[in-house]
């Protein structure tokens, strides 16, 4: 049952409690696990990644069979409908545009006494990407992680991707990574293909940049492996809050509370409304939709757990515990929502009214649906080309304008006691002044 409360203070400690659902002492214990999985196979490569994937995916690879053939590539377009292709495409289009968008451009501008400042953008060379396994496939994971480092311009990017039923991955899957642009692929997941992505092996080759949701061994081998690659997030379990007022529709809300409860047992469904009537129609409507729900008992624990209905008095109040809940996902079914937008600080992606339910980012409306977690919105964003990229500075001084500035420098090397920083400024400028000698004598 969808729990209602109905004083504030009490939604504050629940929003709370939900938030941190993933720091628990049983985390210490999984981390010790992935720690001796990751140096085993920094010191094993491929070796470790066969055991692994036999222990943990119950399938027994060859090294040979650990990347995906040709053969079986042109063999997934003949798996899938050609409905579901043409929305894989739509889907690849529209994520294209948006992030085509988002590309930063260097820059750089020329000051007076011929100072050149500036900004340069460059892709990172290679790129690991992980898409999940398990309970179900994500082409759309694919599309959200390849197409940004494709427009990016990452010239190598690497899929890695737990094995299902006869060492086989699904089709879907196969087909978005082409559509993609990604054919370098791995059958081999869990938190021994983050360690082969991070440490290569003599099959997989090292990469720069990791990016990819994944379980929480997933997420705790990116985190040890960070700072010998980049990576895009810590993800957590998903999660969604909708703020609605009595104009909403509680079946509407029911059915996208309960879409982000289908995801994980961990998942979050919170609801927030200023209107008691709202909300026990949204709670029945929740039970109705369970009665044939195909993933009724893992979406039931989403709900018993992490759901919550918190009725509020006003739609203000309502933005301030969103804020600070900072949740992955809102949506704000309200008569106007952009009324409140000016409201919300902190979530990773803003879904507005009542068409435009949380599925339209998941999958098709082109922004990504990877996104900040268990209150990181509150300091970071969604991924994007900017994961993929980094920046130079640019920085060019003339002999004149060395001069107007070189005694301040050096006062300030003084003050942190660093000698040959101020010499390397000082003998600068005596040769400039040299030559203005030399030259006045002429």
């Amino acid at each position: 049952m969808l729990r209602i409360i109905t004083q504030q203070t009490e939604a504050q400690q629940e929003l709370q409690r939900i938030s941190a659902r993933t720091h628990d002492d049983a985390i210490v214990h999984k981390e010790a696990t992935v720690n001796e999985i990751v140096q085993t196979v920094r010191r094993q490569g491929d070796k470790a990644l066969l055991h692994y994937t036999a222990e943990f995916d119950g399938q027994s690879l060859t090294v040979d069979r650990l990347r995906v053939s040709g053969a079986e590539l042109d063999a997934a377009y003949q798996q899938v409908s050609k409905e579901l292709l043409k929305a894989i495409e739509l889907a690849a289009q529209n994520i294209d545009a948006f992030h085509r968008q988002r590309m930063p451009k260097s820059w750089v501008t020329f000051g007076e006494d011929d100072v050149v400042l500036g900004k340069r953008y460059n892709p990172v060379d290679r790129a690991g990407i992980y898409v999940p396994g398990g309970r179900a496939c994500y082409p759309s994971t694919v599309l959200m992680n390849a197409i940004p480092a494709k427009v990016a311009g990452v010239p190598q990017i690497a899929m890695v991707t737990p094995p299902g039923a006869d060492k086989n991955l699904n089709p879907a899957v196969l087909v978005a990574a082409q559509v993609a642009g990604i054919e370098e692929i791995y059958r081999v997941g869990g938190a021994q293909s983050i360690a082969a992505l991070a440490y290569g092996t003599d099959t997989i080759a090292k990469v720069d940049v990791i990016t990819g949701p994944g379980n929480i061994y997933v997420t705790l081998a990116k985190k040890l492996v960070y700072g010998t690659v980049g990576i895009d997030s810590l993800a957590g379990p998903s999660e969604v809050l909708i703020i609605a007022d009595r104009n909403a529709n509680p079946q509407h809300v029911a059915v996208d509370l309960l879409a982000q409860a289908e995801h994980d047992p961990m998942a979050a469904a919170i609801l927030i409304t200023t209107d008691m009537t709202l909300a026990t129609a949204v709670q029945a409507a929740v039970e109705q939709q369970l009665v044939n729900h195909p993933r009724r008992t893992l979406t039931e624990k989403s709900i018993a757990h992490y759901g919550l209905i918190a009725i509020v008095e006003t739609l203000e109040q309502a933005a301030e515990l969103s804020n600070r809940f900072a949740p992955e996902h809102l949506e704000i079914k309200t008569d106007d929502p952009w009324a409140l937008i000016d409201r919300i600080r902190h979530a990773g992606a803003i879904f507005l009214g009542d068409s435009t339910p949380e599925a339209v980012g998941d999958y098709l409306a082109g922004p990504n649906h990877t996104l900040p977690t268990s209150g990181a919105a509150r300091y970071a964003s969604a991924l994007g080309v900017e994961t993929f990229m980094k920046h130079s500075s640019l920085i060019q001084y003339s002999p004149a304008a060395l001069s107007k500035v070189g005694n301040a420098i050096q006062a300030l090397t003084q003050a942190e006691g660093l000698f040959s920083h101020g010499e390397s400024v000082r003998l600068r400028l005596n040769d400039v002044a040299t030559e203005r000698l030399r030259q006045r004598d002429e």
